[in-house]
């Protein structure tokens, strides 16, 4: 299995945290996860300007049974939704997240474009 056939929802966000375009298959249909990405990448900026940190190359939220990985590409952040114990997060798998195009899941008829 690919690791785009992992993906269950996918959102994409501008680099000042604000959501832009979500892909939402049947199987992911409740989009409340977009909102925890949301404040996490609004806390994530809070953190790195007050304490001065370095931005982060990505992120693990775990929910009950799904993942969201978002990962800081060069344009924007991308959440990445799959299922939980489905996908080991490994350094193959940020690496392929990084340089994923978010809109071809567009033309993907698993998913909807909203």
């Amino acid at each position: 299995m690919s690791y785009l056939d992992r993906i269950l929802g996918a959102a994409v966000f501008d680099l000042t945290g604000l959501p832009k375009d979500y892909y939402i298959s049947a199987e992911s249909a409740d989009i409340s996860w977009v909102q925890s990405i949301f404040q996490a990448l609004g806390l994530q900026a809070l953190l790195t300007s007050s304490f001065q940190l370095k931005e982060f190359r990505h992120a693990v939220i775990h929910g009950a049974h799904c993942h969201a990985i978002v990962i800081r590409q060069t344009n924007c952040y991308l959440a990445l939704l799959i299922r939980q114990g489905e996908t080991p997060v490994s350094e193959d798998w940020i690496q392929w997240a990084v340089s994923f195009d978010p809109a071809l899941l567009a033309d993907d008829p698993r998913f909807n474009s909203t």
